[in-house]
């Protein structure tokens, strides 16, 4: 029987077909591992960016509650400077209410949980602080109002205020130490963010 030599085009056939199987199968796998690569890259700088985010705003409140605690020891410890200052601590800390899903960004669970914790610390002592203030303020009012109240009327709101001047101080030393805290936690953002909180602290202090 004589064999053909178009019998054997299908080897040739063959050849191509492998070809074109390992070059679907190269450019499947360059293409998983470019989107690795640029998800890992994409994760980092979104991580980077998180850790900017919330250095930042730590760093700052350090600023400004010693800012408010050096106004708090001139003249009436609770007027119009302190309380404005407290009142932006408050305002700091609603940025970062905003934008606390962020806090996902950052790959270390267990920082995230001291900063988020921290943060909340630091809400706690400015809301006790600004609540009680406002109340002391009020009552201190009311009594100037009306000089004459009864004897056991005004007794009851001096004891209130008493107990809402503690508060207040309780609230603001409160504050005092979570911003500590947070002044720690900055040092451990500092090699996420790739940025020295110290001189952001220095040229805000500064200005």
């Amino acid at each position: 029987m004589t064999v053909r030599p178009e019998s054997f085009d299908f080897l040739s056939n063959l050849d191509t077909l492998w070809a074109v199987f390992a070059g679907a199968v190269l450019a499947t796998a360059g293409g998983f591992i470019a989107t690795q690569i640029e998800h890992r890259v994409d994760s980092k700088r979104r991580e980077r960016q998180a850790a900017l985010f919330f250095g930042e705003i730590m760093a700052l409140l350090g600023v400004t509650v010693g800012s408010a605690t050096r106004a708090r020891g001139i003249g009436d410890p609770f007027g119009p400077v302190t309380m404005r200052l407290l009142r932006m601590i408050r305002r700091e800390l609603d940025v970062y209410d905003r934008n606390r899903e962020r806090l996902f960004e950052l790959r270390d669970p267990a920082l995230r949980a001291r900063i988020h914790v921290t943060l909340l610390r630091t809400m706690m002592g400015v809301e006790g602080a600004l609540e009680s203030a406002a109340e002391v303020h009020q009552i201190d009012a009311e009594l100037k109002i009306n000089p004459t109240m009864p004897l056991p009327q005004r007794e009851h709101l001096q004891s209130r205020m008493a107990d809402q001047c503690r508060l207040r101080d309780g609230g603001f030393d409160f504050l005092i130490e979570a911003s500590e805290q947070a002044g720690k936690l900055t040092k451990e953002l500092e090699p996420v963010a790739r940025v020295d909180f110290q001189t952001l602290v220095r040229a805000t202090r500064e200005a």
